[in-house]
C-alpha cells in the first residue's frame, strides 16, 4: 500500500506554515526506493539519485540515510551532496557543456566523473591519463520520454557522444592513456516501453570490448510515475527480470563482474511531494470559470512548460460539487496550472493541493514578477519540520548592489 499524507495533515501543515508550501513525505521516498531494490535485486544494481529533481539539503541527508548514492549535474550539487554526508565515491557527477575547470574541481573533490564530448575528454585525458578514472556518456541515437524537451538520447541531442563515434573514442582513450571504469547513457524521462531500457543495455553491453578496466554500466533513468488516475508507469519489477535475464545471456563473462548503475530522480520524489496553494479569487467570464491562486508557474512551471498533468484536489471542500475550473496563477503571463478541470467547488480561500509535485517543483521555481519563492516542509515519522523558510521581500535584494 502506498504511503501519503492525509487531508487533514496538509491542511495542519498549510495552516502552520502558510501557503503557498511545498510538501514532501520522507516514507514515501523510502517506498519508493525499496521498490527499485527488489526490482533489481538478481542484478549487482546501485542507485544514484538524481538530484536536479529536488535538492534540499535535508531531503539529500533523507536520500543519504535510506542507503541511496547521488547523481549531480552541477558542481554545486556535488558540494551540495558532501555537505549532507556522502562521500565522494557515492557521488557520480554528469554535467554538460561545462568548461575544464569544473571538470577539475570535480576531480579534486574525488567524485566520479562521467564526460560527455569528446573535446573534455582529450583534454581530461592529456592533462590527467590514466591517473584519475572516469565513465563515458554515450548517446545511442534512441527517441524515448514523455516530451521532446525531456527526450536526452535521439540523434538531434546535446547529450552524449555519438555511439558512431566509437573510433574516435578508442583514439582518444589510447592515445591520452585514459583509465574508463564506466559507460553510461540516458534516453529521457517518463518512459513507459521498458524496452527502451533494453535496447540500451544492448548497446552498453556491447562496448565493453572496447573499455578492458570496465566496472560500471549506467543506464540513466526516466523510470515514470503515474500523474492521473489510469496513468501508465514504467513497469520496474519486469524490467528488473528482463535485464536480469539479458545480463545472464550476454555472451561475454566479465558481464558478470560489472555493476548496473540507475539515476532516479522524479521515480524516488515525484510522489512523495505535495503543493499547497490558496484560491485568491474565483471569475466567471464569458468563456470560462477561472480559479485564481496565490502561485503561478514562478513556484510549478512544469504545466506552462512541459504541458503536465498534476491532480489537483480541494481539501478545503472534498465533498463539494464538482465543477469545470481553469486554475491558473498569479503571474503577468499566460499562466495556466489546468484547463477545464473538473474540482470539487472551490470558494475563495479554500486550500487545493497540486499532488506529484515533489519532482522540478520548487527545484524550478523563480522569482518572476518579483514574487517571493515558498517554503517547503518535510514530513518524517508524522512530524512536519521547515526546511526552507519563505521567501521575505530582503531576499530579492540580498545579492543586489545598491
Amino acid at each position: 500500500m502506498q504511503q501519503s499524507l492525509t487531508n487533514k495533515q496538509l491542511t495542519q501543515i498549510a495552516n502552520e506554515f502558510g501557503t503557498p508550501v511545498y510538501v514532501y513525505h520522507a516514507e514515501r521516498i523510502t517506498e519508493q526506493y525499496n521498490k527499485l531494490k527488489k526490482a533489481f535485486s538478481k542484478s549487482n544494481a546501485r542507485f544514484f539519485y538524481a538530484c536536479k529533481s529536488l535538492t534540499n539539503i535535508n531531503v539529500l541527508k533523507h536520500i543519504l540515510s535510506i542507503g541511496a548514492s547521488l547523481d549531480c549535474v552541477s558542481i554545486y550539487e556535488v558540494k551540495l551532496g558532501l555537505m549532507a554526508g556522502f562521500e565522494p565515491k557515492n557521488i557520480l557527477y554528469t554535467p554538460n557543456c561545462v568548461d575544464l575547470d569544473e571538470i577539475i574541481e570535480a576531480k579534486n573533490l574525488g567524485v566520479n566523473i562521467n564526460i560527455d564530448n569528446i573535446s573534455i575528454l582529450e583534454q581530461f585525458g592529456n592533462r590527467f591519463g590514466n591517473t584519475y578514472p572516469i565513465c563515458i556518456r554515450l548517446n545511442p541515437h534512441i527517441m524515448a520520454g514523455g516530451n521532446f524537451k525531456i527526450s536526452t538520447g535521439h540523434v538531434d541531442s546535446k547529450f552524449g557522444i555519438s555511439i558512431h563515434q566509437m573510433r574516435h573514442i578508442e583514439r582518444v582513450v589510447k592515445t591520452t592513456r585514459l583509465n574508463v571504469e564506466g559507460v553510461h547513457m540516458h534516453t529521457g524521462s517518463e518512459i513507459k516501453d521498458i524496452n527502451v531500457f533494453l535496447l540500451g543495455l544492448d548497446v552498453m553491453l556491447n562496448t565493453i570490448e572496447h573499455f578492458p578496466n570496465l566496472k560500471y554500466i549506467d543506464l540513466g533513468s526516466g523510470f515514470k510515475v503515474p500523474y492521473q488516475q489510469g496513468d501508465a508507469e514504467t513497469d520496474v519489477d519486469l524490467l528488473g527480470e528482463k535485464i536480469a535475464q539479458a545480463l545472464v545471456q550476454f555472451e561475454n563473462p566479465k558481464v558478470k563482474e560489472l555493476e548496473l548503475w540507475f539515476e532516479p530522480g522524479k521515480y524516488l520524489v515525484s510522489q512523495a511531494g505535495y503543493f499547497i496553494v490558496k484560491a485568491n479569487v474565483i471569475k466567471q467570464t464569458p468563456a470560462a470559470l477561472f480559479a485564481g491562486v496565490n502561485s503561478g508557474f514562478n513556484h510549478l512551471i512544469r504545466p506552462m512548460m512541459y504541458e503536465a498533468y498534476h491532480h489537483i484536489e480541494n481539501i478545503s471542500n472534498p465533498a463539494g460539487a464538482e465543477r469545470i475550473y481553469n486554475v491558473v496563477g498569479n503571474i503577468c503571463e499566460t499562466d495556466t496550472f489546468a484547463f477545464d478541470r473538473k474540482i470539487n467547488e472551490i470558494r475563495e480561500n479554500d486550500l487545493l493541493v497540486f499532488h506529484n509535485a515533489g519532482a522540478y517543483g520548487f527545484e524550478m521555481s523563480s522569482n518572476f514578477n518579483s514574487r517571493l519563492k515558498p517554503a517547503e516542509v518535510l514530513v518524517k515519522n508524522d512530524k512536519a519540520t521547515l526546511i526552507r523558510r519563505r521567501d521575505e521581500f530582503e531576499d530579492l535584494l540580498r545579492n543586489q548592489v545598491i
